[in-house]
């Protein structure tokens, strides 16, 4: 069966071009705007191309709704090159950050890696067992004594990275490279934030603390 991709912009050219760029190899769906985008979510796409400038819904308010209720990859397909802007767009939820014009066959080779990434992660089947914390990374759950802690998909990524390394130090730089990839064009505080997020949601269940910090150095899972 083929991957699912929804291509959502709001000029016709674009979206014409890059479905059929992508037809050969992926299903593609479209939409024009974010009404419509939502409507075809009930589609389970794979991976979303996502534009920014968009007149109904722009799409950071957009991406934010679509991490509500999926966790695919989101690719900005946009004409803002500053880098806030790209720092918006990543705590909106995206993967990646694609600037117009954009060459197809290099769009089409990270569209291709994210997908591969998200497959390994669909592979995983173990589950791990850290006192009365559970990690399942297949189900990309997370429970403290049967009770489900709700984890971002970043925040998810960065629990794994550092649970399935348990005991070993990363400093901010290497996670922020692991989970938002080495052409994320954002800033590695991005990390401090995301952890103290993850603690404040796994303190809710457990005194337990998990992430250790290691001053000057980066952060570990405890073994």
């Amino acid at each position: 069966m083929k991957q699912r991709l929804l291509i959502i912009d709001d000029e016709p050219g674009i979206v014409d071009i890059t479905a059929s760029y992508f037809s050969s190899q992926y299903e593609v769906l479209t939409a024009y705007g974010g009404n419509e985008a939502l409507q075809k979510l009930a589609r389970q796409p794979d991976l979303i191309l996502l534009d920014v400038n968009m007149p109904d819904m722009d799409g950071l308010t957009l991406c934010r709704k679509i991490r509500e209720h999926i966790i695919c990859p989101i690719l900005f397909l946009t004409a803002r090159v500053e880098s806030a802007d790209k720092i918006i767009g990543f705590q909106a939820g995206a993967d990646d950050y694609i600037i117009k014009p954009f060459d197809l066959d290099e769009l089409g080779a990270r569209v291709a890696a994210h997908l591969r990434r998200e497959q390994r992660h669909r592979n995983k089947t173990a589950v791990r067992f850290f006192d009365e914390l559970a990690i399942d990374y297949s189900a990309r759950t997370v429970t403290v004594a049967g009770k489900p802690v709700s984890l971002s998909k970043r925040e998810f990524d960065i629990v794994e990275l550092l649970s399935l390394n348990a005991g070993q130090v990363f400093d901010r730089e290497r996670i922020y490279e692991a989970v938002w990839g080495i052409d994320g064009g954002g800033s590695s505080d991005t990390v401090m934030e995301h952890i103290r997020k993850i603690r404040a949601k796994l303190a809710g269940y457990t005194l337990h603390s998990y992430i250790d910090t290691v001053w000057g150095c980066g952060y570990r899972w405890k073994v």
